[in-house]
């Protein structure tokens, strides 16, 4: 399994998701979340932030189904999908992840002939990383 390369900004949006949570950067002055996580808000210019805890619920903003070739590590489990979700109680907050039928599933466990742009989804983990199942 491929794990995240970790900076300092998003390296607590790792940690939690690692115990199963997902949490977003949100501006400790102004309340705005910010993905991804970066040291100052965009939106008024604060230092000051803090990780929320979001619902996990969303719905897929965009999707690709790549198709081989590939790079090595991803090659055999083509095709399979890369989803966009938008998040529910933070609709500026969009997440890439892959829609699979289960936690845990394999990359290509769902059928990407069933992605639709709209379809309800939420999150779950997998060792440690986000994946997303239909809602």
């Amino acid at each position: 399994m491929l794990t995240p390369v970790t900076d300092a900004d998003g390296a607590p949006f790792w940690e939690y998701a690692a115990q199963g949570e997902l949490r977003v950067q949100t501006c400790a002055d102004c309340g705005e979340p910010r993905f991804p996580p970066r040291p100052c808000c965009p939106h008024c210019q604060s230092f000051a932030g803090e990780w929320r805890p979001v619902s996990g619920r969303g719905r897929v903003w965009s999707y690709v189904v790549p198709h081989p070739p590939l790079l090595p590590d991803y090659a055999e489990q083509a095709p399979y999908n890369v989803i966009v979700v938008e998040l529910a109680d933070a609709p500026r907050i969009r997440l890439v992840g892959n829609l699979v039928t289960h936690a845990g599933a394999p990359l290509g466990s769902f059928d990407p002939d069933r992605v639709r742009i709209g379809t309800r989804v939420r999150v779950v983990f997998s060792g440690g990383l986000p994946q997303w199942v239909l809602a």
